[in-house]
């Protein structure tokens, strides 16, 4: 028998860039453990790493090309399969023009290091601008904050968590998620020890979380009321005179207008409409201007809501006006060792550049809304969407309005799904290209790295070779792009793109290059986040805009929404809530993350619950206007009047005998009840939390 050896890599899974040690023999794992030795994540592992080896397992997963036929779906060759893509999306781009062929990328693409070097050319030799992706049902706020801000919208500010005295956390809960957009493996361990060095933290939800039980204070709020109780928080700075910019202060443009923009928000006047008493707004400005350091962080609760674009905008005014941004122990920048600003300064944004077809709703980082794909797809017209191709994503289930997308795929000329499932999207593709899964991938964090909470960098090696008839997604695209083109393959690797970017960092001199990361499996640690925003700012003119015209514009749609009763014939707000062993829609696919008692059930608060005269684990019909869905009830005094909550990524239990998933698996697609056309106005980002439904015995 031959010995067990060891791999260390990334676990890509979600963006917590866990490290990882997996002893195996041959092609048999033996265990995935925490990487100790790991210098970000140092040991931390969830749940979901130790699927890993069900998906390389998985019995349903794809490995070679299918092709729908009357009889079903058949196998085909590579070459096949391309040069039939590459024919048909020509010959509908020359009958209809360039946009009658659009993208979705799902959110595995972001963890995924060749699509994320490679997609670039694919959408070049596409030459479409019909592109969508899961970002407009998750993130994009934080982008188009930094944008009109900062200058570039990949210029996020993260909390340094390590080094913070007082983190308010609002509409996030990064024990379950790991951060999200503030990557920190063994968030649980960093929160404690922001207490044990005598700090506070503070978590403003409709729902008492897991992160809400562990900090010092948590704070219910009506949904959708963050920005009003983010603009009476600036209000109360300025009212105190507790306002501090410190080193930042030569480069701020707009304070005036911002303080003219919050006197209207004094903490008695959105009392009511927040649901938290003027006294303890006015209190939580002052912890968080009296802290030595300070940081807001805001995420999907208040992302995915209507008012998004203006609490991601609120959230960095706040940690400005307390003098907590680019400082240790407030909001920091990662300098990444892969730069995706590298040379970037002085381009020509792409942020409002179009609108879309039908809706017009923004273009933001060079996409256009999910929200509004189905009507680009059923609606006729110039433009129209004619055919698709979906990478790495199941937007049926999880983007706005799913069963509006079930109907549109259905009516494409011709869509292609480049995935390792069958499933609620792909089962309408013609052909489906299946790619490697991640232990057969090599790996570095491109995206993430850039949201980290220390800078840190490591390749992954892949654990196992792809046999001689797989394709990596990376290759998948490059042949595309080949063939749509005519052209030659330049041989160029995604390893050898990210050799040039690591030579050109800041880490140079330090002999930073794919050799070094190769010689350090467990990773290179480059040290805690630094002062550096004055180097990295991309404004044209180098200064930070703290009150963007388009924000101040939208003000006037938050005041309707403050005065409105909001209620009408759907009584209950909906938000969504995320599960420790679940991510997305795909990680369903392991048992091992799905057995047990269903976790899919709606949370109520037993008053509204008895009132509608539900018991615990009967079974709820949660209906909005656009469809209903039948789940058990699950009775929570964590649980704000008024609101219900259903988890997301579910769903896959719908009845098809075209797909071949397990039909046993439990739970409800959240959205069957959310709304399309609920969106964040200003940023187009799917307004999923806040959602008006009705809850009845089912």
């Amino acid at each position: 028998m031959t010995e067990p050896k060891t791999h260390f890599r990334t676990c890509n899974i979600c963006e917590a860039m866990c490290g990882l040690e997996i002893k195996h023999r041959g092609k048999e794992i033996l265990s995935i453990k925490g990487d100790k030795n790991d210098p970000f994540s140092r040991g931390h592992i969830c749940p979901k790493a130790v699927a890993l080896q069900d998906f390389y397992n998985d019995k349903d997963r794809l490995k070679t090309p299918l092709r729908k036929t009357a009889d079903g779906w058949k196998e085909i060759s590579w070459d096949d399969a391309l040069e039939e893509i590459a024919t048909r999306f020509r010959g509908i781009q020359e009958s209809h023009g360039q946009d009658a062929v659009g993208v979705y990328l799902g959110n595995p693409n972001a963890h995924n290091f060749g699509n994320a070097i490679m997609l670039p050319r694919f959408f070049k030799a596409l030459g479409t601008n019909s592109r969508f992706s899961s970002a407009s049902a998750d993130q994009l706020p934080h982008h188009v904050a930094s944008n009109y801000m900062l200058g570039a919208g990949m210029l996020i500010p993260v909390p340094d968590i390590d080094h913070t005295d007082f983190m308010l956390i609002i509409g996030g809960n990064p024990i379950v998620s790991n951060g999200s957009l503030m990557t920190a493996p063994g968030v649980g361990k960093r929160l404690k020890a922001i207490q044990e060095r005598g700090g506070k933290v503070v978590v403003v939800d409709p729902r008492r979380t897991e992160t809400a039980k562990k900090a010092d204070q948590h704070l219910f709020i009506k949904p959708e009321a963050d920005a009003l109780l983010m603009l009476a928080l600036a209000h109360t700075l300025f009212d105190e005179n507790r306002v501090n910019t410190g080193h930042l202060t030569p480069m701020i443009e707009g304070l005036d207008q911002l303080a003219e923009a919050v006197k209207a928000y004094s903490p008695e006047t959105v009392a009511d409409a927040c649901g938290i008493d003027a006294q303890t707004i006015r209190q939580l400005a002052r912890d968080m201007a009296d802290a030595k350091s300070a940081v807001c962080y805001s995420r999907m609760g208040a992302s995915t809501q209507s008012f998004g674009g203006l609490c991601q905008w609120l959230n960095n005014t706040l940690n400005i006006l307390t003098g907590n941004f680019d400082r240790r122990g407030g909001a920091m920048f990662p300098q990444p060792a892969f730069d995706l600003l590298q040379g970037r300064k002085g381009k020509i944004s792409s942020y409002g550049r179009y609108e879309s077809r039908v809706r017009k709703l923004p273009f933001y980082n060079s996409e256009f809304p999910v929200a509004t794909l189905a009507e680009e797809i059923l609606t006729p017209g110039d433009g129209q969407i004619r055919a698709m191709i979906t990478i790495a994503g199941n937007p049926v289930l999880s983007s706005p309005g799913g069963t509006g997308l079930d109907e549109a795929f259905e009516s494409l000329d011709f869509m292609v799904s480049v995935d390792i499932y069958l499933n609620e999207t792909t089962r309408h593709a013609d052909i489906i290209l299946p790619a490697t899964t991640g232990l057969e991938v090599s790996h570095f964090d491109v995206f993430f790295n850039s949201f980290a909470v220390r800078n840190t960098a490591k390749f992954s090696e892949p654990m196992f070779e792809k046999t001689a008839d797989q394709k990596h997604d990376w290759e998948i695209l490059r042949d595309l792009s080949l063939h749509l083109t005519g052209r030659e393959d330049d041989g160029i690797t995604p390893e050898m793109m990210l050799d040039g970017g690591l030579k050109q960092s800041i880490y140079a001199d330090q002999g930073m290059s794919l050799e070094q990361l190769k010689a350090n499996p467990h990773g290179v640690d480059l040290g805690p986040l630094q002062p550096c925003l004055e180097e990295r700012i991309q404004t044209e003119d180098g200064k930070l805009h703290i009150a963007p015209q388009l924000y101040l514009d939208d003000l006037k749609r938050l005041n309707e929404f403050a005065l409105a009763d909001g209620t009408g014939d759907y009584p209950f707000a909906m938000i969504s809530r995320r599960l420790p062993r679940s991510h997305n829609t795909w990680t369903q696919n392991s048992h091992r993350l799905v057995k047990g008692k269903d976790p899919c059930t709606l949370q109520i608060n037993p008053d509204d619950a008895q009132k509608l005269g539900l018991e615990d684990g009967q079974t709820a019909v949660v209906s909005s206007p656009v469809g209903h869905v039948r789940l058990p009830v699950e009775l929570d005094e964590d649980m704000f009047a008024g609101v219900v909550s259903i988890p997301q990524g579910w769903g896959h239990n719908r009845e098809d005998t075209a797909m071949n998933v397990a039909k046993t698996q439990p739970g409800v697609s959240m959205n069957d009840v959310t709304d399309s056309q609920r969106v964040d106005a200003l940023t187009g980002n799917a307004a999923f939390n806040g959602t008006r439904v009705t809850v009845a015995r089912g």
